[in-house]
């Protein structure tokens, strides 16, 4: 497993991200206990996010090989995705989802990666909607073992308009 450490020193937030982006991946930075440590869901705070909350989510990580289950879901991400999948398992609520790109990214960062993406969606979203811009970070309660995604994930719509 990777050390929270060498995640924290390579990742950079990408210049022409929509600051959505940024402002999570800052306030993760800050309730981070010290700097080579992940922050766990305990520092979190969603009230500090209030422009976030709608397209916020927190997915479970359990097991090895770990295995992925929405523990909460924005009402921006919901509507969107046209359902509220909160307390499902992802390889249950997405056909395939052990054989896609996003199964690789969250085993990514219950490896303690960081991973943002800017590509069309794997999974059903309102058709409008042709590109999802996401940044997934590692929390760990013991701030090493990651137990936790917090991710937050924006939709493009065919005319270039972010949601």
């Amino acid at each position: 497993m990777q050390q929270p450490g060498d995640t924290l020193r390579r990742f950079v937030v990408p210049p022409a991200c929509d600051g959505r982006i940024r402002r999570l991946y800052d306030y993760w930075r800050s309730i981070q206990p010290a700097q080579d440590r992940l922050p766990g869901r305990q520092h979190l705070e969603p009230l500090d996010l209030p422009e976030l909350l709608q397209w916020l989510l927190l997915v479970d990580v359990v097991g090895e090989p770990p295995r992925f289950r929405y523990r909460l879901i924005g009402t921006g991400q919901a509507r969107v995705m046209e359902c509220d999948l909160t307390g499902r398992w992802l390889d249950e609520a997405y056909d395939h989802f052990r054989d896609k790109r996003d199964h690789a990214e969250f085993v990514a960062v219950a490896g303690g990666q960081i991973r943002y993406s800017r590509c069309p969606p794997e999974y059903r979203v309102e058709r409008s909607h042709v590109l999802m811009e996401r940044l997934l970070l590692p929390l760990a309660r013991d701030s090493v073992s990651v137990d936790m995604v917090l991710g937050i994930a924006l939709y493009i719509r065919s005319d270039g308009t972010t949601v």
